[in-house]
């Protein structure tokens, strides 16, 4: 067995989680060789307060459904249970102690998202925690070298990674239920039939 762990993290609020989101997994697992992607809901995500989010258990279950037939894939509730807002470097602090300080961490996110990173809280540090792997559609120019380093701070490792689905995205999904219109091919059936048991997305999308 590998002596250095190589963990996947799959952070989002996945409200709801779509077949972006596991294609952008497995992709990740594979062109990376990862021992395993943590899908990580967050709990209280400090950048959605100008939308309603879906309940934190609503989201956690939803990931749950979507990924239970990949034996790779976890689903953590780290941040679903953490009190208080979420903040990702914290988590990824955590996940440095469960996994020990030889682990490589990966942490998986849409290149739009990643220009945002430094940004987040202690951006710094994060840094020093992890790769990061910025998915991207086929053809478009993620312009990874124009991040720049937060002052004080080591750059980033960033890694490119195409992945075609990315089209799919959990706003227009929520838009689509709300205006009645069909969600079938953009996430998993168990997933969709989860959202209209529970009536989530039911109202107009502000």
């Amino acid at each position: 067995m590998r002596k250095t762990p190589r963990i996947g993290i799959m952070g989002g609020t996945f409200d709801p989680v779509h077949f972006g989101h596991l294609v952008t997994a497995e992709e990740a697992l594979v062109q990376f060789n990862l021992d395993k992607v943590v899908f990580m809901p967050t709990g209280r995500p400090v950048r959605k307060t100008h939308r309603h989010v879906s309940s934190a258990e609503d989201r956690y279950l939803m990931t749950v459904i979507a990924t239970a037939s990949n034996p790779d894939f976890e689903v953590s509730r780290l941040e679903i249970d953490r009190p208080g807002d979420t903040y990702t470097v914290d988590t990824m602090l955590q996940l440095r102690e469960i996994y020990g300080p030889r682990s490589e961490l990966f942490f998986i996110s849409g290149a739009d998202a990643v220009r945002e990173i430094l940004t987040w809280k202690d951006a710094g540090r994060f840094a020093e925690l992890c790769t990061f792997i910025a998915a991207t559609r086929p053809g478009f120019d993620a312009d990874l070298d124009s991040l720049e380093p937060v002052q004080g701070a080591v750059a980033p490792h960033l890694e490119a990674m195409e992945v075609p689905a990315l089209a799919i995205s959990s706003s227009d999904i929520r838009s689509r239920v709300s205006g009645r219109r069909p969600v079938r091919y953009l996430l998993p059936e168990a997933v969709a039939a989860y959202i209209e048991k529970n009536g989530l997305y039911r109202e107009p999308v502000v």
